[in-house]
């Protein structure tokens, strides 16, 4: 794979653009200085918080895309490992069973007197398990199931109240209801805009007031669990919402924000040998851990929208979840004191001072379905060297989800199964048209084609790498197996396998977004990076990316992946 993604200290905006002319890859789009704070581009300008929301990719996103779930449904078909592991831990929860009944309620209350939230949360991971298991072939009646629970709290819930643990539960709940309801709009059955109207209307506003003010409170009086819980809210209801504003808003918080989930304040000191401190690291194991399962959940939802989070200033994130994973697996960790100051903002005195001189060994060990993300983007994607974060999901391996490590709310706090749709790509894949049974996408040479018979096997098998250009929607580069740093683009829209010249004329011709299939919705097509109306398809033999409007030329653009 090749290394084009650098690591700059700002966060690196992928793309957020479909440009309509070839060889184009810019627009000219005004910043405004909200949006444009901090980041550097490398294949293309940043878009204003105004852009239209078509800028925000194609959907399925969020956690998961139109390419990760082509990638994964036929490892699951085949019950090859690790994914067999990951589907079995997901059809023996509980929660998946289409005939999971919603028990929706009018207003959610998390703390406090009248704390009802035990009931809301099996609903969302019931929902969410459904719609995995119907992206990914279980059959149609989980995905009705999903769509009964989630319409059934949208035409419910008005609120959320409570003590300040209110905040935890916009922030928690508001990122895994949004996860639930992208896997399934575009259901026929599921009420999008009613849903829509639940997460801007009751989770997005207080996911922001917390993030603008903090329950009041001096800005280190809450642990870095609470703005990452918040921060993931408001990432995920901007992207399933189409607001860019919303998407912005939490991509700047990540880079600047003033509270402990920023990514500088999350891991606030780095180490000589290479780890870095988690900021709660010095509470309590239980909370760290679920500390790097909302960055995780963070950044793989940022990178889907299009930018590297998890590259931010050297791969910081990576650097604090190897100090949690090694000191969870019994090692020892440098500590550098941490202090902080706790109470309100405007009254004084505060509570005071505090400061933590060592790692806590509360909670040591503690197991939460969180690693397979991280090792999955660091490992997979980019081959880092990632020991410690491999050590602790093999010991995790095959991660479940909620339900599985307890049945208070700690144990729906990640939505899981990271075994099942985390885990790191290493398998090629084969592409066969289903216009014509048995021909293969290939390179004859260094020509593309679409023929039966290939010999050698492997010139009909690619590696689904993130696109040269953009990851955005799941955007992928196809990747021979048998020549290593090549890839196919497009030439005068005829498909050529090239080496990579590391130019971003190559990369935008070399990147394809996956669609559902324009023949087949349970199938795949690939559309153009920069020539967004044409679509890869198989011409009488010759792989090409054209316009299609015939039902004949639909099913010559649909393929179905296979290994």
């Amino acid at each position: 794979m090749s290394s084009r993604t650098s690591h700059p200290r700002h966060l690196t905006r992928r793309s957020f653009l479909t440009v309509a002319a070839a060889g184009t890859l810019a627009a000219a789009f005004p910043l405004t200085p909200a949006s444009a704070v901090g980041r550097t581009l490398r294949h293309g300008p940043l878009v204003a918080a105004t852009t239209p929301a078509s800028s925000l990719g194609a959907h399925p996103g969020l956690l998961h895309t139109t390419g990760d779930l082509s990638y994964l449904r036929p490892r699951v078909a085949a019950g090859l490992a690790p994914w067999s592991d990951g589907w079995a831990r997901l059809t023996q929860n509980g929660r998946s069973s289409s005939g999971w009944q919603p028990r929706p309620l009018t207003t959610v209350v998390r703390g406090g007197t009248g704390q009802n939230y035990a009931q809301m949360y099996p609903d969302i991971h019931a929902a969410y398990q459904n719609a995995v298991r119907w992206r990914l072939g279980g059959g149609d009646a989980h995905g009705d199931a999903a769509v009964r629970i989630l319409n059934a709290w949208s035409s419910t819930q008005t609120g959320l109240a409570g003590n300040a643990d209110r905040f935890l539960a916009s922030g928690i709940y508001g990122y895994q209801w949004a996860n639930a309801a992208e896997l399934v709009r575009d259901h026929p059955d599921f009420d999008v805009e009613a849903f829509r109207t639940l997460l801007l209307d009751v989770y997005h506003p207080m996911a922001e007031h917390f993030l603008t003010h903090h329950n009041g409170a001096v800005i280190t009086n809450y642990w870095a669990n609470w703005d990452l819980a918040n921060m993931c809210a408001v990432l995920a209801i901007g992207a399933f919402a189409d607001r860019p504003d919303l998407v912005d808003r939490a991509l700047e918080y990540f880079e600047t924000g003033a509270g402990n989930g920023s990514i500088l304040h999350a891991v606030p000191h780095l180490h000589d040998d290479g780890l870095g401190q988690w900021q709660e690291s010095g509470r309590d194991q239980g909370h760290s851990v679920m500390g790097i399962g909302l960055m995780g959940a963070f950044c793989e939802m940022a990178w889907n929208l299009g930018v590297d989070c998890y590259g931010y200033d050297d791969n910081r994130f990576l650097k604090g979840a190897e100090y949690v994973a090694k000191y969870n697996l019994g090692h020892d960790v440098p500590f550098t004191p941490y202090t902080w100051q706790s109470g309100p903002a405007t009254t004084a005195p505060h509570v005071g001072w505090n400061t933590q001189t060592a790692v806590s060994d509360i909670a040591r060990g503690h197991v939460r379905p969180v690693w397979e993300l991280v090792l999955g983007h660091y490992a997979g994607r980019r081959g880092l060297h990632a020991p410690w974060v491999e050590q602790m999901a093999a010991t995790v391996r095959a991660e479940g989800g909620g339900g599985d490590y307890g049945s208070t709310s700690g144990g729906y706090d990640q939505l899981g199964f990271g075994t099942l749709l985390q885990s790191a790509r290493t398998s090629p894949s084969r592409f066969e048209a289903l216009g014509r049974p048995g021909a293969f996408l290939r390179h004859r040479g260094y020509v593309g084609r679409v023929e039966a018979s290939v010999s050698p096997a492997d010139d009909a098998r690619f590696r689904m790498v993130p696109g040269l250009a953009s990851s955005a929607g799941g955007r992928v580069s196809f990747e021979s197996v048998n020549f290593p740093g090549h890839y196919l683009r497009h030439d005068a829209y005829a498909l050529r396998l090239v080496a990579d010249d590391g130019t971003a004329q190559l990369a935008a011709d070399a990147t394809f977004e996956p669609v559902a299939g324009l023949a087949d919705p349970s199938l795949v097509s690939f559309r153009s990076h920069n020539i967004p109306d044409r679509y890869l398809r198989d011409l009488s033999g010759t792989a090409r990316i054209d316009v299609v409007t015939s039902a004949a030329e639909r099913a010559s653009a649909t393929f179905r992946e296979s290994l």
